[in-house]
């Protein structure tokens, strides 16, 4: 399959539903046979898999190469699907996507996953510029004998890796990571099997530069994850010895990322256990700890001027936001208590707090957040990707209804719908993807799997924006996630030439949003305007620009500037229009009328400079 066909199909799916994308992938390349009948006896898919079949499986897997499998494996299951055995059919998909997995050759997941990393832009300079794989050598390769028969066996731990993988992981470094920590201890990795998922996916990679923040220089912190087992080691030896504030055994994967991720040496995280102990109820009285230096910040010091940047060091010297927000989620790793920085653009400046995970077992998002300075929301770090999480990604890991039975249900009907629609089998992934969204109307992959269903079966357009308004009501409590689906339906209403109906649910968009989240309606406004600048003429350009001053410049911030302003002023001194640019920004500075001396006067004003080049 070409790589223009694989970027296809992932911007038709979106990337997250990496499943149902290999599926297709795999299916459609003549990789897993979808013809004829399999090697493996019927009798097999009566009962749950045990270790007779399974080693009935892997023999003839060794003989015949997992791809003999596979396809007989899905049969298996489907028909206990479809006999409404849900749980003897979710135990049999779980063995037939390993199946499908091992039998991915080298080359195809390469080629697969530079496409995913691109498409996502998660490519930073700390990975390597090149990947080469070993003619005919596939992903089971990478997984011992051992692995193989402990993961076909493990059906809980199978449910969470093919529900936590993600398209950007490395799929030859996880199975690694994996194996080497199932032979170093086996009876500790399966009591901490959660925490070893979570270290194989966030340590795949290397992190990048600008990681876990971008104001401290790399010969001052080197940007290096300790090694998977060390980092394992670390964290199994605290919970045992009773220094973490959470029991990392009882954590579920999809929070135990966000402890694993350690910016700060092993040896400091265990300084910081002894020297800074504070109960999980105070945790967030740690970022006050470091003393806030307003001398940096008249001076515009934004860069961490040491020459050390251990913990000790900034507790002791002080340091700025993004300093008191790093020694505050360090710690909090140290202790076993899943944290994340954010950062944000607030009315007269950017500013950074931290987010950890309370004894409750919920999420606390603004510890150090200044509410007076309206962040809509922050960005944070994925560490299994190194991209950003979306605004509903935290929201979900907020609200935690992934952890439910109910949700667990929706997935056994998602992972059939991708199966169907990997095997082209379009009614059947149609019905199950609705299944799902009956169990759970948040389920965003078994939305993707519907929406892609009705488009491959060619259904009347007016169907499909039908099921786009649905899926965007059912995400109305996360508005990035609705305007996405909102947008599908004015882009389709566009193709199909209805251009002032798609006008219309643009504008109303656009309203909502003013009222709602702002943040959101200007980046509305950002699409519109980029789109502009490529295709329309500049007089067009400007009235564009100059409607979006009026409407959101009165009062507006950090993200204004960021989203509209500096794109518009960069774009015309670039197309030789600096004087008209100039004179505009004029107009921005009198409309937002930023505070003297704030940071948002001093970047505009470093605009004005460069419209004078």
């Amino acid at each position: 399959m070409s790589l223009s066909l694989i970027r296809k199909l992932c911007l038709h799916l979106g990337w997250r539903q990496w499943w149902l994308i290999l599926a297709l992938v795999v299916g459609l390349a003549g990789g897993i046979p979808l013809r004829g009948e399999g090697p493996t006896p019927a009798a097999w898919f009566e009962k749950l898999p045990a270790e007779g079949s399974l080693a009935e499986i892997r023999a003839i897997a060794a003989r015949e190469g997992w791809q003999r499998v596979a396809d007989a494996l899905f049969q298996g299951a489907k028909q206990a699907y479809l006999q409404d055995r849900l749980d003897l059919a979710s135990a049999w998909l779980n063995v037939a996507r390993w199946g499908g997995l091992f039998a991915e050759e080298e080359s195809h997941f390469i080629e697969r996953w530079v496409a995913a990393i691109n498409q996502a832009r998660v490519g930073h300079p700390n990975m390597a510029r090149d990947y080469t794989s070993v003619p005919g050598r596939t992903l089971g390769d990478f997984a011992s004998p051992e692995l193989q028969r402990w993961l076909l066996a493990n059906r809980g731990f199978s449910d969470i890796f093919f529900e936590q993988l993600s398209p950007c992981d490395s799929i030859p470094e996880v199975l690694r990571i994996l194996g080497g920590l199932l032979e170093n201890d086996r009876l500790t990795f399966e009591t901490y099997a959660s925490l070893a998922l979570a270290v194989a996916l966030v340590y795949d990679v290397p992190p990048p530069p600008g990681w876990p923040h971008a104001q401290v220089s790399e010969a001052v912190l080197p940007r290096r994850l300790p090694t998977p087992s060390s980092a394992f080691g670390f964290l199994v030896a605290a919970d045992r010895s009773g220094r973490t504030l959470h029991r990392l055994a009882h954590l579920p994967t999809e929070q135990l990322k966000h402890v694993v991720d350690f910016a700060a040496p092993l040896a400091e995280l265990t300084w910081a256990q002894s020297a800074i102990q504070v109960p999980l109820a105070r945790l967030a009285a740690t970022y006050e700890a470091v003393r806030y230096r307003l001398d940096r910040v008249s001076s515009n010091e934004m860069i961490w001027p040491g020459s050390t940047y251990d913990l000790a060091t900034v507790l002791a010297t002080g340091g700025i936001c993004v300093d008191q927000a790093y020694v505050a989620t360090q710690v909090g790793k140290a202790r076993g208590v899943p944290t994340m920085i954010f950062r944000g653009a607030g009315l007269d400046g950017r500013h950074a707090w931290f987010g950890f995970l309370d004894g409750n077992r919920r999420w606390q998002m603004d510890a150090g957040r200044f509410a007076e300075q309206k962040f809509v929301t922050g960005l944070a770090h994925d560490p299994q990707t190194w991209g950003d999480l979306s605004d509903h990604e935290i929201q979900f890991l907020s609200e935690g209804f992934r952890l439910l039975p109910r949700f667990r249900q929706a997935q056994t009907h998602a992972g059939f719908a991708s199966a169907a629609l990997g095997m082209r089998d379009l009614p059947a992934a149609r019905q199950a993807a609705r299944k799902a969204i009956n169990y759970e109307s948040r389920h965003v992959e078994a939305w993707e799997i519907l929406l892609t269903s009705l488009r491959l079966l060619k259904e009347d357009p007016r169907v499909v924006e039908a099921s786009l308004r649905e899926a965007s009501i059912a995400f109305q409590r996360y508005p990035d996630l609705q305007l996405r689906f909102a947008r599908e339906v004015s882009d389709s209403l566009r193709a199909r030439g209805e251009t002032s109906a798609a006008d219309y649910e643009e504008r109303l968009l656009a309203r909502k949003n003013q009222g709602q989240r702002v943040d959101l309606a200007i980046d509305q406004m950002a699409s519109e305007l980029a789109r502009a600048l490529e295709q329309q003429p500049a007089f067009e350009q400007m009235r564009l620009f100059r409607g979006a001053v009026e409407q959101f410049g009165r009062g507006a911030g950090m993200d204004f500037l960021d989203r509209i302003v500096r794109p518009f002023v960069r774009h015309w001194v670039k197309a030789g229009r600096s004087a008209e640019a100039a004179r505009a920004l004029e107009h921005v500075r009198l409309v937002m009328a930023p505070p003297a001396g704030s940071q948002l006067e001093k970047e505009l004003l470093g605009l004005v400079v460069e419209t004078k080049r």
